[in-house]
């Protein structure tokens, strides 16, 4: 499969959802993922795309958080936020 067949898994709002679960602001976000926080704004308002490595690089801030990116049959990608007890 050649690079550009791939989907991106984080949307911008799945991205906005998963800053929801963890209570981080864009600026928290980009402090995490070491991007702009203009890139995460214009993002997430649907302004323009990101680059592949830039999602990776926010989707392994949000999966350092705590943030599970689950596939759900017949819905696409949801999010979890496993139980921290124990």
């Amino acid at each position: 499969m050649g690079q550009g067949a791939r989907a991106t898994i984080l949307t911008p709002a799945l991205c906005r959802a998963a800053r929801g679960l963890l209570d981080w602001t864009q600026t928290e976000l980009a402090d995490r993922a070491a991007v702009s926080r203009s890139t995460i704004r214009d993002y997430e308002g649907g302004h323009h795309d990101i680059h592949r490595a830039t999602e990776a690089q926010l989707r392994l801030a949000f999966e350092r958080g705590g943030v599970r990116f689950v596939e759900i049959e017949g819905a696409g990608t949801g999010l979890c936020l496993p139980d921290r007890q124990g």
